[in-house]
Parts: C-alpha cells; sequence; structure tokens
C-alpha cells in the first residue's frame, strides 16, 4: 500500500505597496537641489585631495625634504666646478632645479589614479550625478598644491643659500605661475598612464624613464651650448627646456617670448591629447 504525500499551500502573501502620501513622509521635503557645476564639482574632488593628505601628511616628503636634497646637493656639487663659487652658480641653478623637483613630481598623479581605480573608488565616483571628467579633473587642482608647495620650499631655501631673483616679486610669481601651468598640463599624461596601466608601480616605472632624459637632458644644470651637436638638437625642443628658460628669465627680470610662448603652447598640447585620451579611456575603462 502505497502513501501520496500532498503539500498544503497557504495564501499568497500580501504585497504592500506604499502610498504618495507615505513615500512623503518619509522622503525629504521641497524640491531636489540642482545638479552641482562642472567647476563645483572639480572644487569637491580637489578638496578630497588635500583632505588625504591631512590624513597622510607622509605624502608632502616629496615636495619638502626631497626639494631641499635636490637644491643642496647640486648646488654644492656642480657649484665650484661649473662656476666661481655655488653662491654664482646657484643664481643660474636654482630656477631650473625648481622646474625639475616640480616636473618630476607630477608623476604621483598617474600614481594616486592608480592606486585609487585598484580599490574600486573611482567606479563609485562614476556613478555620481555629476560631470564625469570632475573626479579627474578635481585630483589634479589638489596636486596644484603641491606643486606650489615645493616651488615655494626650494625658493625659500635659494634665499637662505644666496639667491637674489632680479625680477623681484613680480618675477618670482610669474615663474612659479607659468611652473604651475605647464605642471598641471604635464599631470594629463601620467593621469593617462595612470589609467592604462596595471600597477602603481608600473606608472612610478614608466614616469621615470620618460622624466629623466626630460629633465637632465635640458638646460637644467649646464648651458646646450657646452654639449655635442646631436644632443642640443634634442635640447633645444624639450619642453623642460622651454619651461626652465621662461621660468629663468622671469626671475631674472628678463622676458624670453619664444621659450614663453612655445611653453605655453606645450602645455595646451598636453591638456588637448593626453586630456581627450584620459577621458576616452576613463569612459570605457
Amino acid at each position: 500500500m502505497s502513501e501520496t504525500a500532498t503539500t498544503t499551500t497557504g495564501p499568497a502573501p500580501a504585497v504592500y505597496v506604499p502610498s504618495a502620501e507615505a513615500l512623503g513622509t518619509v522622503l525629504a521635503p521641497g524640491a531636489r537641489p540642482p545638479r552641482p557645476t562642472a567647476l563645483s564639482a572639480s572644487l569637491t574632488f580637489g578638496w578630497r585631495a588635500m583632505l588625504k593628505i591631512k590624513h597622510v601628511p607622509e605624502q608632502l616628503f616629496d615636495v619638502t625634504a626631497f626639494p631641499i636634497i635636490m637644491v643642496l646637493m647640486f648646488t654644492y656639487l656642480f657649484g665650484g666646478a661649473l662656476a666661481d663659487s655655488p653662491r654664482d652658480y646657484l643664481q643660474f641653478f636654482l630656477p631650473g632645479i625648481m622646474v625639475t623637483s616640480v616636473v618630476m613630481i607630477t608623476m604621483y598623479t598617474g600614481v594616486g589614479l592608480n592606486t585609487d581605480i585598484e580599490k574600486g573608488v573611482f567606479d563609485r565616483f562614476r556613478t555620481l550625478p555629476v560631470w564625469r571628467p570632475a573626479a579627474l579633473v578635481g585630483m589634479i587642482f589638489g596636486d596644484v598644491l603641491r606643486y606650489v608647495l615645493a616651488a615655494l620650499v626650494i625658493l625659500g631655501v635659494g634665499l637662505a643659500l644666496g639667491f637674489r631673483p632680479g625680477g623681484g616679486l613680480l618675477g618670482v610669481l610669474a615663474g612659479i605661475g607659468l611652473l604651475v601651468v605647464f605642471s598641471f598640463a604635464f599631470s594629463w599624461v601620467w593621469t593617462f598612464f595612470g589609467l592604462i596601466l596595471r600597477s602603481e608601480k608600473s606608472v612610478m616605472g614608466v614616469s621615470m624613464m620618460v622624466l629623466f632624459p626630460l629633465t637632465f637632458l635640458s638646460n637644467v644644470f649646464v648651458e646646450p651650448a657646452t654639449m655635442p651637436g646631436w644632443l642640443q638638437a634634442f635640447v633645444k625642443v624639450n619642453p623642460v627646456t622651454q619651461l626652465v628658460a621662461s621660468v629663468r628669465a622671469a626671475m631674472s627680470g628678463s622676458s624670453d617670448a619664444s621659450s614663453m610662448m612655445w611653453t605655453l603652447l606645450w602645455s595646451a598640447g598636453f591638456v588637448v591629447v593626453f586630456g581627450t585620451l584620459t577621458m576616452y579611456r576613463y569612459n570605457r575603462r
């Protein structure tokens, strides 16, 4: 004799559908706040970048201790050999080492971006109802503070060692302004590398391979006229050479219209080319 098991099912549970009045008591009353503008969103992300420095102050090592070491080391290493005294050499050398130090720390923009991407932070940013490039632009805005701080540290050390800018305060401000504009534009190069490379070590390795030839094969340490002809050809088209010449002229109280024009053209080119590539990669990642 077999038994047939029967399954008894109860009534289906009722689905609660809240009324408009019930939702109104839960949701915030009033109109939805306006969408943030591109500028306000970028500044907000820039403030986030500065808060990261507040919580991890060790990040400022590369814009404080590193520039001081660079100034002291190269001034007293080359000053006696290339000029009558380290103080005389400093008048020529300090604008160049300021450019070198600030341009070299732009690579940390790509390193920081790659770290945030690996942690999944930027996946969250892309879901926010804000201007799409705001996270990237804001991150670079935050790094501008690092560039200014590094330039001021180098200037302070230089003044203590005997550097005297012939252009006065206005010349110094003009030189630092040109340096910050170029560094902001150059940061887009490392932002692109931060998106396409797999790890922060890869970003740093590629950055150093690019930065060392640009900064050392330039007019930072010596005049290009002392170099072989084939090397002068590269040095003359090097964007760092044009930047150093324009910053050096501004701080000395003179003007170099050609170098300044090329500096601004290089800056615009970096933003247009690598900014476009960065946003294309960012939207497709």
